[in-house]
Protein backbone atom coordinates (compact mmCIF):
# COMPACT_ATOMS: atom_id res chain seq x y z
CA UNK A 1 0.00 0.00 0.00
CA UNK A 2 2.37 2.40 0.59
CA UNK A 3 4.23 1.86 -2.56
CA UNK A 4 1.42 2.80 -4.04
CA UNK A 5 1.24 6.04 -2.16
CA UNK A 6 4.65 6.74 -2.89
CA UNK A 7 4.42 5.90 -6.48
CA UNK A 8 0.89 7.53 -7.17
CA UNK A 9 2.57 11.05 -5.48
CA UNK A 10 5.56 10.45 -7.50
CA UNK A 11 3.59 10.67 -10.96
CA UNK A 12 1.35 13.04 -9.59
CA UNK A 13 5.31 15.62 -9.08
CA UNK A 14 5.97 14.69 -12.70
CA UNK A 15 2.98 15.39 -14.47
CA UNK A 16 2.32 18.89 -12.68
CA UNK A 17 6.08 19.73 -13.93
CA UNK A 18 5.62 18.37 -17.21
CA UNK A 19 2.38 20.23 -17.71
CA UNK A 20 3.51 23.33 -15.79
CA UNK A 21 7.21 23.81 -17.28
CA UNK A 22 5.65 26.11 -20.00
CA UNK A 23 4.49 28.19 -17.65
CA UNK A 24 8.47 28.83 -16.74
CA UNK A 25 9.48 28.39 -20.74
CA UNK A 26 11.27 32.18 -21.90
CA UNK A 27 8.43 34.63 -23.40
CA UNK A 28 9.95 35.78 -26.80
CA UNK A 29 8.60 38.37 -28.41
CA UNK A 30 4.59 37.62 -28.45
CA UNK A 31 3.69 40.21 -25.78
CA UNK A 32 5.17 43.07 -27.92
CA UNK A 33 3.66 45.16 -30.71
CA UNK A 34 5.67 43.55 -33.14
CA UNK A 35 4.24 45.90 -35.95
CA UNK A 36 4.66 49.42 -34.48
CA UNK A 37 7.88 50.76 -33.55
CA UNK A 38 7.71 53.84 -30.81
CA UNK A 39 9.98 56.32 -30.75
CA UNK A 40 10.43 58.64 -27.15
CA UNK A 41 12.64 61.80 -27.72
CA UNK A 42 14.99 63.25 -24.95
CA UNK A 43 14.08 60.60 -22.16
CA UNK A 44 16.42 60.95 -18.84
CA UNK A 45 17.65 57.71 -18.00
CA UNK A 46 17.01 56.63 -13.98
CA UNK A 47 18.08 52.83 -13.37
CA UNK A 48 20.04 50.33 -16.18
CA UNK A 49 20.63 46.84 -15.14
CA UNK A 50 22.98 45.23 -17.20
CA UNK A 51 23.03 41.65 -17.20
CA UNK A 52 20.98 38.10 -18.31
CA UNK A 53 18.48 37.23 -19.38
CA UNK A 54 17.62 41.10 -20.37
CA UNK A 55 19.29 44.33 -19.89
CA UNK A 56 16.40 46.67 -18.70
CA UNK A 57 16.76 50.55 -19.11
CA UNK A 58 14.12 52.80 -16.62
CA UNK A 59 13.76 56.17 -17.88
CA UNK A 60 11.48 59.13 -17.75
CA UNK A 61 9.91 60.90 -20.52
CA UNK A 62 6.70 62.95 -20.82
CA UNK A 63 3.90 62.11 -22.36
CA UNK A 64 1.76 64.26 -25.03
CA UNK A 65 0.03 65.84 -22.04
CA UNK A 66 3.53 67.03 -20.38
CA UNK A 67 3.09 64.48 -17.98
CA UNK A 68 6.34 62.17 -16.63
CA UNK A 69 5.83 58.37 -17.54
CA UNK A 70 7.92 56.00 -16.21
CA UNK A 71 9.02 53.41 -18.53
CA UNK A 72 11.42 49.95 -18.70
CA UNK A 73 12.64 48.50 -21.50
CA UNK A 74 14.00 45.53 -21.90
CA UNK A 75 17.12 44.35 -24.16
CA UNK A 76 18.49 41.32 -24.98
CA UNK A 77 21.03 39.93 -22.48
CA UNK A 78 24.42 41.75 -22.17
CA UNK A 79 26.15 38.84 -24.31
CA UNK A 80 23.91 39.90 -26.89
CA UNK A 81 23.66 43.59 -27.25
CA UNK A 82 27.26 44.09 -26.76
CA UNK A 83 27.26 42.96 -30.08
CA UNK A 84 26.27 46.96 -31.01
CA UNK A 85 29.11 48.18 -28.93
CA UNK A 86 26.61 48.36 -25.92
CA UNK A 87 28.87 48.24 -22.41
CA UNK A 88 28.07 48.26 -19.04
CA UNK A 89 28.61 51.81 -18.82
CA UNK A 90 27.51 53.23 -22.06
CA UNK A 91 24.33 54.16 -20.55
CA UNK A 92 24.04 56.33 -16.97
CA UNK A 93 21.32 57.43 -14.67
CA UNK A 94 20.72 61.10 -16.15
CA UNK A 95 21.60 60.54 -19.98
CA UNK A 96 19.92 61.76 -22.35
CA UNK A 97 18.12 59.25 -24.73
CA UNK A 98 15.79 58.73 -27.96
CA UNK A 99 14.98 54.87 -27.16
CA UNK A 100 12.71 53.31 -30.21
CA UNK A 101 10.68 50.06 -28.53
CA UNK A 102 8.03 48.01 -29.18
CA UNK A 103 5.61 48.25 -26.50
CA UNK A 104 3.78 45.63 -24.75
CA UNK A 105 -0.06 45.03 -26.31
CA UNK A 106 -1.86 46.16 -22.87
CA UNK A 107 -0.16 49.55 -24.12
CA UNK A 108 1.73 49.61 -20.59
CA UNK A 109 4.95 52.09 -20.44
CA UNK A 110 7.15 48.45 -21.15
CA UNK A 111 8.83 47.66 -24.14
CA UNK A 112 11.56 45.58 -26.07
CA UNK A 113 14.43 47.97 -27.26
CA UNK A 114 14.80 48.47 -30.95
CA UNK A 115 17.40 51.27 -30.95
CA UNK A 116 18.51 53.47 -28.36
CA UNK A 117 20.60 56.75 -29.12
CA UNK A 118 22.83 58.40 -26.83
CA UNK A 119 22.93 62.23 -26.89
CA UNK A 120 25.90 62.90 -28.78
CA UNK A 121 24.41 59.77 -31.70
CA UNK A 122 25.93 56.74 -30.54
CA UNK A 123 23.80 54.24 -31.79
CA UNK A 124 22.90 50.88 -29.94
CA UNK A 125 20.73 48.22 -32.12
CA UNK A 126 19.04 48.59 -35.36
CA UNK A 127 15.75 49.21 -34.96
CA UNK A 128 14.67 45.96 -35.14
CA UNK A 129 12.62 43.47 -32.70
CA UNK A 130 15.75 41.00 -32.10
CA UNK A 131 16.04 38.05 -29.75
CA UNK A 132 18.19 37.26 -27.14
CA UNK A 133 20.73 35.90 -29.75
CA UNK A 134 23.40 37.60 -30.23
CA UNK A 135 22.94 39.51 -34.19
CA UNK A 136 24.67 38.00 -36.78
CA UNK A 137 27.87 38.88 -38.45
CA UNK A 138 29.78 38.08 -41.45
CA UNK A 139 32.59 37.28 -39.23
CA UNK A 140 33.96 33.32 -38.96
CA UNK A 141 34.02 31.41 -35.95
CA UNK A 142 36.42 27.99 -35.34
CA UNK A 143 35.20 25.64 -33.64
CA UNK A 144 34.28 26.36 -30.19
CA UNK A 145 34.26 30.18 -30.95
CA UNK A 146 32.28 32.82 -29.24
CA UNK A 147 30.20 33.70 -31.86
CA UNK A 148 28.94 37.03 -29.54
CA UNK A 149 32.72 38.21 -29.10
CA UNK A 150 33.73 37.70 -32.62
CA UNK A 151 30.43 39.97 -33.92
CA UNK A 152 31.81 42.75 -31.32
CA UNK A 153 33.67 45.67 -32.81
CA UNK A 154 37.14 44.63 -33.31
CA UNK A 155 36.10 41.37 -32.23
CA UNK A 156 37.29 42.36 -28.39
CA UNK A 157 35.75 40.31 -25.59
CA UNK A 158 34.58 41.72 -22.65
CA UNK A 159 34.95 41.25 -19.09
CA UNK A 160 31.77 42.72 -18.05
CA UNK A 161 33.41 45.56 -16.11
CA UNK A 162 33.12 47.84 -18.75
Amino acid sequence: MKTKLVASFGLLVASLLAVGSPIFAHHGSAAYENTKLVELKNATVTKVNWGNPHTLVLFDVKDDKGNVVHWVVEGGAASAVSTSGWTKNAVQPGDKITVYLYQVKNGAPIGRTGKVVLADGTVFGSGELEGDRPSQCDKEFGPGGDESAACRPDGRKTTNKE
